[in-house]
């Protein structure tokens, strides 16, 4: 009876923090450049204190909690926008800027030129080339390859420079389409394209999304209504054999 109630209250803990992740999913549905997090469960084997733990508590006390988040890469959906410094990468890339909290990647390629003429985010974060330096915008109409090369009327300013990460790569949201990932695990991008005049949507697949929604939240509901029958079968316990003690 303790275990199961105590199993109903991490699930509904469990399924309410996986209900903030997806409606933070769906809020970003529009948000350049934005990754779905998947939320990832695992089970937490409640033991005795003296870490005495037999077949019976092992099943018993499999109580399921919520470990992390995994980020979907899937590309989203490039939108024309016809801005020149806007820029999408076709593929799994991601951008490199450098920011106050160091060296983060981004897929939101809305760019823009800042006073001192260098390459930056809309949030003023520079962007980096190949070999981590600022990108110092040319003059005149700027024109950028597939490759990220940076020109204008022929003449070379820089080259973006564009990673990938391998599945399974250790990349945490910082917000506002950034992301932090060990310098080690971004590699030189192989299968991606940089399409200038173009912005890279949002991976967040809102029916998917709405329907896992509702799922976690009939999860929830009946889990709710477990933990209601566990505590109306304590009180008849508490009414029946007390009065015997």
């Amino acid at each position: 009876m303790d275990s199961g109630y105590y199993a109903a209250c991490q699930g509904m803990r469990s399924q309410s923090q996986a209900l903030e992740q997806i409606a933070n999913n769906l809020a970003n549905v529009n948000t350049t450049g934005y990754l779905r997090a998947e939320p990832s469960f695992h089970a937490l084997l409640a033991s005795s204190p003296r870490g005495v733990s037999g077949p019976l508590n092992r099943v018993m006390n499999d109580f399921n909690t919520l470990s992390d988040t995994q980020l979907d890469l899937s590309s989203g959906n490039l939108q024309k926008t016809g801005n020149p410094l806007d820029l999408g990468i076709e593929g799994p890339g991601f951008f490199v800027v450098k920011t106050g909290a160091g060296m983060l990647y981004t897929r939101d390629g809305h760019f823009e030129v800042s006073t001192k003429g260098q390459l930056t985010t809309e949030a003023g974060d520079l962007v980096l080339n190949e070999q981590n330096l600022p990108i110092q915008a040319p003059t005149g109409e700027i024109s950028i390859s597939p490759d990220g090369t940076v020109s204008s009327a022929g003449a070379v300013a820089g080259k973006l420079r564009v990673v990938e990460f391998a599945p399974g790569a250790a990349l945490a949201a910082m917000g506002n389409s950034l992301y932090s990932a060990p310098e080690k695990q971004a590699q030189v991008a192989v299968n991606s394209s940089v399409r200038q005049g173009m912005l890279a949507a949002s991976n967040v697949d809102p029916v998917a999304a709405v329907v896992g929604l509702l799922t976690v939240q009939r999860n929830h509901e009946m889990l709710q209504r477990a933990l209601s029958v566990f505590y109306g079968n304590f009180n008849q316990i508490a009414a029946d054999e007390l009065p015997r003690v």
